[in-house]
């Protein structure tokens, strides 16, 4: 089998053999004739099937070592998927406490909506987590990474607590994207991802990924994806196959530069901690003092202040007022992210230029 980074480049080549383009074409058409009753060419409406997104979501089902993949359109979208193929009222799943805000928000609707409740655990202690399974328990979900605070959580050892329980564990794959960790090889059912981020790279497309394991797990998800109808556009399957060929590069560059760069944060004065697992490119800091947050982030000059990450462009986010807005302060604050909290894309940019745009912007706080 091909290295990953050989299938990255290969992804959508050879596909379309009446012409032989190498790079995939995007299929517009909504609709496909059908020759006679009962014949069909493999495709039929686009919400069911389209050949740029089929190219997608089986190239990427075989980068994740899945069974299938189902493409939507949005990472939000791509959970929403999960959670409606697979789950009823009065179901219970236990998730990582520390987790994005976007899907805090969506469990929270779940929750009030379905009874659908959810229970947040730090994921760092089997024995722990497994005291919060219960009848009703259907699985467990993690992010690993976890989005801000970059705790990583044993894939392995959730994936043998699963089993032992019949739960389905699902993976948050985002920060690390395949090149660098495989949660399906580890023991994970389903992956999903923010493709939005690494996948497409360059802050261009909204989009979100499930893979599933098994053909049983596939079909549910397949017959809601077609349901809903939060399927990718076939322009936006283009881009994420153009994203994916040069993921490895990126992912290593990216890698390469938040290690320098959590390196100085962890020397500065200025900063009071620092969150980098060593992998990836996501870096996570506290200022000392949460009153220069606002005069830092209008003092960089090539790091953009911006709510989103993974793209080749540095951004720095701030959960507070971003990505966790809709968290209640209390709850917020309970789970460690406070208002002295950053959240640092690191790009892919040279990384003494991101480090002399932090310096300075530090340096004209402390003026202040």
């Amino acid at each position: 089998m091909s290295k990953l980074e050989t299938a990255l480049v290969q992804l959508g080549n050879k596909t379309d053999e009446r012409t032989g383009a190498i790079n995939t074409p995007i299929y517009l058409s909504t609709a496909y004739q059908h020759q006679e009753i009962g014949h069909s060419t493999g495709y039929d409406y686009t919400r069911t099937k389209n050949p740029t997104r089929s190219v997608l979501e089986e190239g990427f089902a075989k980068l994740e070592e899945g069974d299938a993949a189902f493409a939507c359109s949005s990472g939000m979208a791509a959970i929403q998927l999960i959670l409606s193929s697979l789950f009823r009222l009065g179901d219970h799943l236990i998730a990582t406490k520390d987790i994005y805000g976007g899907t805090f928000r969506i469990f929270d609707h779940f929750e009030k909506a379905y009874n659908i409740s959810v229970t947040y655990d730090d994921c760092q202690d089997v024995a722990q987590t497994e005291r919060c399974i219960n009848e009703n328990t259907k699985a467990i979900f993690l992010e690993t990474p976890t989005n801000p605070l970059l705790q990583e959580v044993d894939i392995q050892k959730y994936a043998n607590l699963a089993k032992r329980h019949n739960l389905l564990l699902i993976v948050d794959n985002t920060f690390l994207t395949p090149y660098l960790q495989q949660p399906i090889t580890l023991g994970a059912d389903i992956v999903v991802h923010s493709a939005t981020k690494y996948i497409g790279g360059h802050n261009d497309i909204l989009a979100g990924l499930v893979v599933t394991k098994t053909p049983a797990l596939s079909e549910r998800l397949f017959e809601m994806h077609n349901a809903s109808g939060a399927t990718l556009s076939p322009s936006d399957s283009w881009l994420l196959i153009r994203g994916l060929k040069t993921l490895a590069l990126r992912m290593q560059r990216h890698e390469e530069n938040a290690q320098q760069l959590a390196a100085y944060l962890q020397e500065h004065p200025a900063i009071r901690q620092v969150y980098y697992p060593n992998k990836g490119g996501m870096i996570s800091f506290c200022l000392k003092d949460a009153n220069q947050v606002k005069s830092f982030l209008a003092n960089l000059n090539l790091i953009v202040f911006a709510e989103s990450l993974g793209g080749v462009e540095s951004f720095i986010t701030y959960p507070t007022t971003q990505t966790h807005a809709d968290m209640p302060k209390e709850e917020r604050i309970s789970r460690g992210i406070g208002d002295d909290l950053l959240r640092f894309s690191v790009g892919v940019e040279d990384a003494d230029d991101l480090k002399a745009d932090i310096e300075q912007a530090l340096q004209v706080v402390s003026k202040v």
